[in-house]
Formats: C-alpha cells, structure tokens, sequence
C-alpha cells in the first residue's frame, strides 16, 4: 500500500493523539482545531479498514492493531524530529525557541539570572519558561526542558545533572534569642518547624560518621518555597533551606545557621528533557551554560 503525503500527515496526528491522551491536546500541540484532527483520524481508519482508537466522551484507548499502528508512526515523528534537529546544527549561530520549566523559587533564584546571561551570548534562542512547583508532563506541554530537584524516574526522558546545592537549617535571631538555640540534633525535636510540604517531614543530619533522622512538626506549613523562606525569616520557626536562598540573608543578619557543623543531603538539581531533543545545538549549549552558571554559585 503507498503511503500518500497526507497520509503521512495523517499518520502524525494519530501519534500526538495518542502522546497528548486526547484530540483536544493533540490540536492544540499541533496549531489544528480539533475537528481537523478528527478528520485525520476518521480518514486513517477508513484507508486501513481497521479501528484504531476506542473513544468516550472521558478517554481514548489502542485497540490491538492501534498499538502496533502507532509504535511505527511514533518513530516516523520522531525521525522527522531528528532532520530538523540535525539542519539546525549545521547552523552557525543557534535559534529557535526553548520551551522551559522549572520550580518557582530555583527559577526566580538561580534559573532567570542564568537565562539572562545566556541570552546576552545567544540572542536568537527564544526563551519560553513556565515556572510551576507541580511537576509538569513534558511530553503533553511540548516542553525541551524541565529543572528538577530528584533523580528521573520515568525511563521514557533523559536526564543530566546540573549540579548539587547545599541545604542549611536556619531560623530567625529574633526566634533564637526567645526560643533557644539547638545544641544538639535531639534539641530539634522541641522546636517549632515551618514545614515544606514538598519535602519529607522529617531532617537527616550526619556528623563524622554519625548519623540523625529527626522528625519535625509545626504550626505553619506551605507548598512553596519561597513562602517557607518568608516565615522562617518573620521568626515562626527553623526550616530547612537552600543554601542559595538562605545564604544572603544569613549575611545579612536576617537569618542564622542552625547546627552548623552538622551536614544535610544535597539537592540534585537535574535537567529532564525529552529522547533525542538533547541531540539540538541550542540544548546543548544551554545545559553547558546552565552547569556551568550553577558551579560558579558562591558558598556561605
């Protein structure tokens, strides 16, 4: 059976329905109305005589033969893909758009101030950032590029790290000074938390060989980190913090180390990107920039 132009077009739409999970996402990844989608997939079926969607009003599902269908127009996307990436590397100066993301706080902090400086070397990139403390489905919102503070778990991405950033505990002197300040990792337990509720409630500290698991509590709680800063530095309580976020404040006397000589883990700051996207010129060069932005950070 040939395979017509708009065949091969039609043979795209049917991958991105499948990728976005309903016709609606895929029209609107693709810049189509949703009717012109449906049209391409109503044509599909029609020349192959098989059905290749079971659809509700709430889903879509593969039938046996849509399966087998879109594993070979999955990768007929993707090589299409690869030929335009593979052009625009041939390009001396890089362009196009990157589309990011990013939790609020790392990217007020430390992602913009590393765009704008990658901007000034590569002013024909055009920069999308979407910065959201949910973790967004890349794949779905057509992003190149999401910053994340954990290890990949999905193994349909890739991931390169970006760096490792130190936490601290730290509270306000105007906290200190009324409540006490902790001597030992057990004095934790008597003291209020501002909890994060995107961290676990509890504090792992290690000293020498040494190690502390203590669990914390507290009246204030929040899902935001910039907010959590914001009343740890008002003097409702210790909080665990980045040391980039913390650290200015601590030298200016907002806040105050706790425990100092005792470590906590690391955040592993990685970038999570879709297969084969890593492979474009303007990627690359963003995550070298990005690196080496990160290892520059200054210590406290």
């Amino acid at each position: 059976m040939d395979v017509s132009f708009e065949q091969l077009k039609s043979m795209v739409v049917f991958a991105q329905v499948v990728e976005q999970g309903s016709l609606v996402g895929a029209a609107k990844h693709l810049s189509l109305s949703r009717a012109v989608v449906s049209y391409h997939l109503k044509k599909l079926e029609q020349q192959l005589g098989v059905k290749l969607l079971n659809r509700s009003t709430r889903s879509i599902g593969l039938t046996q033969e849509g399966e087998v269908y879109y594993q070979r127009c999955r990768v007929i996307a993707q090589q299409a893909h690869e030929a335009n990436q593979a052009i625009e590397n041939l390009k001396d100066e890089p362009e196009g758009l990157l589309k990011i993301t990013c939790p609020v706080n790392v990217g007020l902090q430390l992602i913009v101030p590393a765009l704008n400086g990658f901007r000034d070397l590569y002013p024909k990139i055009e920069l999308d950032l979407m910065l959201s403390d949910d973790v967004v489905n890349i794949m779905k919102q057509g992003i190149d590029l999401a910053i994340r503070g954990a290890e990949l778990t999905d193994s349909g991405l890739q991931a390169s790290k970006l760096a490792s950033l130190q936490n601290c505990l730290c509270a306000a002197p105007s906290y200190l000074n009324k409540q006490g300040r902790p001597n030992t990792p057990d004095d934790l337990v008597q003291h209020d938390w501002v909890v994060y509720k995107l961290a676990a409630n509890s504090v792992s500290l290690t000293k020498g060989n040494r190690f502390f698991d203590i669990k914390v509590s507290g009246s204030i709680s929040t899902n935001n980190a910039a907010a959590r800063t914001a009343f740890i530095e008002a003097g409702q309580g210790i909080g665990r913090v980045p040391l980039y976020d913390a650290g200015p404040k601590i030298k200016a006397g907002k806040l105050e180390r706790v425990l100092a000589s005792y470590k906590l883990s690391d955040i592993e700051l990685y970038a999570v990107f879709p297969p084969g996207t890593g492979e474009t010129k303007k990627l690359r060069l963003l995550l070298d920039y990005l690196k080496s932005h990160l290892a520059k950070l200054a210590t406290y």
